[in-house]
């Protein structure tokens, strides 16, 4: 079995309205992961159910609230979504990213640099933490997110000069 995984990203409205899209993204390049599908949609509430719920089972660990919560952020504008290829891509990305509480992430991780709301505040105020980016949890959740939002023709193959270096 190779160790050459896809993983899924997801740049949430937050980070598009703060516009670290870029910053963010230049840090899984340097790492040497590679793009390979990429495109900027506004998913609609069904298209967010069957990801954070029948996929990442999200009512059914958390709650219907917090579903709602984290709906209704999703829904304040584009996100972008992105499939990144490497040696073993989803832990790596997992670790780049940092816990989804913002306020636990190290300083180094994406969240730990860029966010930093607690699961307490989120709670206190009823509002959702804006943690930048979503990031498949497991290699089984991976796959099932990327047929999700993309097409096997959405997916491209091809080589980087860094390849040499990063596999």
């Amino acid at each position: 079995m190779s160790n050459i995984q896809k993983t899924l990203i997801v740049f949430k409205p937050d980070t598009m309205q703060r516009g670290l899209v870029g910053e963010i993204l230049t840090r899984f390049e340097r790492v040497g992961l590679k793009i390979v599908a990429t495109k900027m949609l506004a998913p609609d509430k069904a298209h967010f159910h069957k990801h954070y719920e029948e996929i990442g089972k999200m009512i059914t660990r958390r709650g219907e609230p917090i579903f709602n919560i984290t709906l209704e952020m999703m829904l304040q504008g584009p996100v972008v979504a992105m499939v990144l290829e490497g040696v073993e891509a989803v832990a790596l990305v997992r670790k780049m990213v940092g816990p989804t509480e913002p306020k636990s992430a190290a300083p180094g991780t994406i969240r730990g640099d860029f966010s930093h709301m607690s699961y307490g505040y989120a709670d206190t105020e009823g509002k959702g933490i804006p943690n930048l980016i979503h990031a498949s949890g497991d290699e089984d959740e991976a796959a099932q997110e990327i047929k999700h939002w993309f097409s096997d023709n959405e997916i491209f193959d091809y080589q980087v000069v860094n390849e040499k270096f990063t596999r």
